[in-house]
């Protein structure tokens, strides 16, 4: 069924438009159009042409941070990097804008500052040689593409936000769903004597108020009635018509609504799960039940299972729940909160990095991530994403074998 799912989303993102790489095809540049692949220069960078003026822009990276390095030409001769104002300009998704300087290094005009992970970005180069100003224009993405928003819904792809997160280690509970203590009630006769009648069976639906019995006193001899001094279910009944009363209790009512869990502690997280923690409860196959907090625990413990025992309390307002029930708990211990995470599913391998996806409309793109501390739930980011942008929190796999599909290179 798994397979049937992926193929049907594999299917639906086949309608998503993918961007090339770093050494995509150009955009259209004020200079004339660019070949269908841009020509590579002499130190095997992206070579930009203006009559017999050309620029060859490289981005190097070996044993340092990436920074831009251009090498100037006229007629295939080299020009004098110091002969030569560069500035470079990139556009990026989202809005945000790099504007580079560059000064004169040895054979080429060095960059002046880290060309910031992923590559991809439009760019604009204007260059002023011999008196005269030359501008190119072109896109060189990376690690992008384009989706649907129909595709991306029927791929399952779902958008969350970086932003803070609470990040600790999760420890599963085993309990049983009891009553609350409060949650049951003994109803006695007034006076000893002998039952003349009864009105309500065990599992009968009682309401405060209500008429129970009636007794006859053994002193007077005279029928008094015996009221449900709560509402709930019949538990018990100890009493039938001709039977005399004595220290036993009549009727025993319970409230449904009122359940809790008993979980069991086991030894080594006493020291670390304490009564106030939030717990999820869901049920044995992982459907939530509820959010509650733990309470205090209880004098006596498991002596078979060798655990202690902490209850917590749990409403029951639409009575899926049964004494008896198992149900299982989360609790997340030595828990900090971060200023910045991502969902750890939506984390995906891409080159050499850990990636997510960030989502500007109909457009994905990578974002490489250094990350801290994690759960099976969050994963703390160091750098690499922006507070605030929207990634692809589910689907992230289905956003990266569209990518990898594209062929998307890492070409400068």
């Amino acid at each position: 069924m798994r397979n049937i799912r992926f193929t049907a989303a594999i299917a639906a993102l086949a309608l998503a438009i993918p961007l090339a790489g770093c050494g995509s095809d150009p955009a259209p540049a004020e200079h004339g159009e660019e070949r269908a692949e841009a020509e590579k220069g002499a130190n095997g960078g992206r070579l930009l042409e203006d009559g017999d003026f050309a620029v060859e822009v490289t981005v190097f990276e070996t044993g340092q941070e990436p920074q831009f390095r251009v090498y100037a030409t006229r007629g295939g001769e080299p020009v004098d990097p110091g002969a030569v104002q560069l500035t470079m300009t990139l556009r990026r998704l989202g809005g945000e804008v790099n504007t580079f300087a560059f000064k004169p290094e040895g054979k080429f005009l060095a960059g002046q500052g880290v060309v910031e992970e992923p590559h991809s970005f439009d760019v604009e180069v204007v260059a002023v040689a011999n008196g005269q100003r030359h501008v190119w224009k072109y896109a060189s993405p990376e690690g992008r593409t384009r989706i649907t928003a129909e595709a991306a819904k029927a791929g399952g792809i779902e958008i969350m936000t970086a932003g803070p997160a609470t990040i600790g280690e999760t420890r599963e509970l085993f309990g049983t769903v009891a009553l609350d203590p409060s949650a049951r009630s003994e109803i006695r006769g007034q006076f000893p004597g002998r039952v003349v009648s009864v009105t309500k069976a065990v599992g009968d639906y009682v309401q405060r108020g209500q008429l129970l019995a009636r007794i006859e006193s053994s002193e007077s001899l005279q029928v008094y009635p015996v009221y449900a001094t709560v509402s709930g279910v019949v538990a018990e009944r100890n009493g039938n018509p001709g039977d005399v009363t004595g220290d036993r209790a009549l009727y025993v009512i319970t409230d449904p609504a009122q359940t809790s869990v008993v979980f069991n502690i086991f030894p080594k997280d006493l020291a670390v799960i304490q009564p106030g923690m939030r717990v999820e409860i869901e049920a044995m196959d992982g459907t939530p039940v509820a959010a509650s907090q733990l309470g205090g625990y209880l004098p006596e413990g498991n002596a078979e299972a060798g655990t202690a025992l902490v209850r917590t309390s749990v409403p029951n307002r639409a009575g899926r729940l049964r004494a008896g029930m198992a149900l299982r708990g989360k609790v997340v211990v030595n828990a900090v909160t971060v200023p910045l995470a991502v969902r750890t599913e939506a984390i995906q391998p891409f080159r050499d990095f850990k990636v997510v996806f960030a989502n500007f409309g109909q457009d994905y793109e990578v974002r490489m991530l250094e990350l801290g501390r994690s759960s099976p739930e969050w994963t703390e980011v160091l750098s690499g994403i922006k507070p605030g942008t929207p990634y692809a929190a589910k689907g992230s796999f289905l956003i990266r074998a569209d990518i990898e599909k594209s062929g998307a290179s890492h070409d400068h």
